[in-house]
């Protein structure tokens, strides 16, 4: 049971009357997200959040059993999205294209793992076609019918929409009548029009992003919501990205958690151009966008913590400043590692239990669309031991 705010324990006054209006659950206005960015209290905000969260989800956090897939490194905007370090042009060192064996022999790892969900996003290559991911999908669900699957961001709808000189709706359907449970939430990073013409020129505008998600909600498949923080953005164009995302969230409801992401600069041009080795931010800023995220986004019904980026250390102390729910057991991450991450490629199932409840939080286990699937954990066998790194294929249709 959540407890009322304690407000003599703000020691900034400008969130004394931030905190009437989430203690009478009133909207925070642009103005308030701005202050909150500028403030210094920290452990005011994740108070704040933390109580927020409280009223929302209790004592909760949910964690998935998933698996990431990256199908293809191979990339039409390698040269032009400079903060990525995952992107490759097709005959460039490292890049590689999976054949639908291979990524289905990737995926058997769940045979012996409690997989519940495949997290599934890639590069926009050039040739790869509709059928290449419907087929994907198909084969995953007719192997793993008890997993549900996570599939392409905004981006690669659209970019498979152009390929094939159809709508993004009718790339929404085909994946959905293969078996497409939910889409992921990137590609968003800064909708602000200034950044994207710094950091990703020419990817979908912060409005065609919105556009492909509102088709998505109105299809009936629900999706993720994210922003990228911590590279050449202001307080303003994060308040402004988070405001369009409530927005379309109050017309459609279909997001199911909004997820910060924290800007890793190794191996990347804008680390480069702007000067940064190794983590781009700090745990104090990772904290107050988990906070902020939860305050604002009232209407969103999750935050997750994603462990890979900024470590499970900081990600425990998250589940204290308004977040409820923890990155899965993940199995082999690709992207933030190849920018530098030092986490783990994979945390354990129970060890997320444990981290967990380290935070003196209730673990959930939830299938993608957050329904829980386990809330018991004591009498749960060993988990395998994990298999060797798996290396990557050669390429194929590069």
């Amino acid at each position: 049971m959540s407890v009322g705010i304690d407000r003599a324990r703000l020691r900034d006054p400008l969130l004394q009357p931030i905190a009437a209006k989430v203690a009478a659950g009133e909207r925070l206005s642009a103005q308030d997200g701005l202050t909150l960015y500028t403030t210094s209290d920290l452990l005011g905000l994740g108070m704040l959040a933390d109580y927020a969260n409280q009223q929302r989800n209790g004592d909760r956090v949910f964690f998935s059993a998933n698996q990431h897939i990256n199908p293809t490194n191979v990339c039409i905007l390698r040269n032009t999205c400079t903060f990525c370090s995952f992107a490759r042009m097709p005959k460039e060192d490292g890049a590689y294209t999976r054949s639908l064996e291979e990524v289905f022999q990737e995926a058997s790892q769940a045979l012996e793992m409690p997989t519940r969900e495949f997290h599934i996003v890639g590069g926009l290559h050039p040739k790869l076609r509709l059928s290449y991911y419907t087929d994907m999908i198909r084969g995953l669900k007719e192997r793993h019918p008890q997993v549900h699957v996570k599939a392409l961001t905004a981006v690669e709808i659209a970019h498979l929409a152009r390929i094939e000189q159809m709508s993004e709706r009718e790339v929404l359907l085909a994946m959905k009548e293969a078996g497409l449970t939910s889409l992921p939430g990137g590609g968003a990073e800064v909708f602000s029009t200034a950044v994207r013409a710094t950091i990703a020129e020419r990817k979908l505008t912060g409005e065609e992003w919105l556009r492909v998600h509102r088709v998505a909600h109105q299809l009936g498949i629900p999706t993720n919501c994210t922003m990228l923080y911590g590279h050449v953005e202001t307080a303003q164009d994060r308040i402004d990205h988070l405001t369009m995302l409530r927005n379309l969230q109050d017309e459609t409801g279909g997001f199911l958690t909004y997820i910060p992401l924290a800007y890793h600069p190794d191996h990347n041009e804008l680390g480069e151009e702007i000067g940064r080795v190794g983590t781009a931010t700090t745990g104090y800023e990772d904290l107050k966008n988990i906070a902020i995220g939860r305050l604002y986004l009232d209407n969103i019904p999750h935050v997750k913590t994603h462990w890979p980026m900024v470590t499970p250390f900081v990600s425990q102390i998250a589940l204290s400043f308004g977040c409820d729910d923890v990155e899965g057991t993940v199995v082999y991450e690709r992207i933030y590692h190849e920018a530098g991450a030092h986490t783990d490629m994979h945390l354990p199932y129970m060890d997320l239990v444990r981290l967990i409840r380290g935070a003196g939080k209730r673990p959930v286990e939830r299938d993608s669309l957050y329904q829980p699937v386990r809330e018991s954990f004591d009498e749960l066998p060993p988990e395998p031991s994990r298999r060797a790194r798996p290396g990557l294929p050669v390429v194929h249709a590069a």
